[in-house]
């Protein structure tokens, strides 16, 4: 096998949800042209379903006070409506312990000691700021598209995050964002046709912040792959 490291290679490998960023500005046209990279992803009959509302300087600053408001409020989030069931309602293995450890690994990072809810609530609070990132956005989609549109979302998404690496930046895909889709869709003036998929943070990683040290394992392809045989008598 090729040992040399191709920049499609080095980008995938080094892609990973930064939890703290620089305020390093993004230029707009920057933006711009990794979404125009990122509309290359496949798409069934190029239908396109992805549309994408970037926030920056005083319009994400005042979501962010609104979420941050919303989420420390227990009324306040407990009547925003109720999201898409990203996560199955029951966990089992293995994917029970890879989401732990996940969880246990980064809070051992951010040395926040198991039982400690309100550090948990703080570190949980983040995701509600972009992890201070200088840019956030969300995507929604059209109620009216089918399973098939969140599939092509998702190529749209990894290659908006691939690009992102390619041009020396980072982010981190945040489900977190559906349990506050109420204060979202407000501030976006989004109607009922819209569903929000998800946010995302975009900018310069904080190499600097502990909890960027943390990288989550992969298992080998050799563990999820299997080549398949010819059939004997076909």
């Amino acid at each position: 096998m090729n040992t040399i490291t191709h920049p499609v290679d080095q980008a995938l490998q080094s892609r990973r949800s930064v939890r703290a960023f620089l305020p390093t500005d993004v230029p707009d046209a920057l933006v711009l042209h990794l979404l125009e990279l990122a509309a290359r992803a496949p798409s069934g009959t190029n239908t396109q379903p992805w549309q994408v509302h970037v926030l920056k300087g005083e319009a994400l600053a005042q979501l962010v006070q609104l979420a941050q408001a919303c989420f420390n409020d227990p009324q306040a989030l407990a009547a925003q409506p109720e999201p898409y069931d990203y996560y199955p309602k029951h966990w089992v293995s293995p994917y029970l312990d890879r989401r732990r450890k996940v969880g246990f690994d980064l809070y051992a990072l951010l040395g926040i000691a198991k039982g400690d809810k309100e550090a948990m609530h703080r570190q949980h609070a983040r995701n509600y700021c972009f992890f201070d990132a200088p840019v956030g956005l969300f995507f929604t989609i059209d109620n009216i598209l089918s399973q098939g549109s969140w599939l092509d979302y998702g190529m749209f998404l990894q290659s908006l995050m691939i690009a992102a690496r390619g041009h020396g930046l980072d982010t981190c895909p945040q489900a977190a964002w559906l349990s506050l889709q109420g204060v979202v869709t407000s501030f976006l003036e989004l109607d009922d046709s819209k569903q929000l998929v998800c946010g995302m943070a975009l900018g310069y990683a904080d190499e600097a912040a502990i909890e960027n040290r943390l990288l989550t394992e992969r298992v080998a392809a050799t563990e999820f792959a299997r080549f398949v045989k010819a059939k004997a008598g076909s």
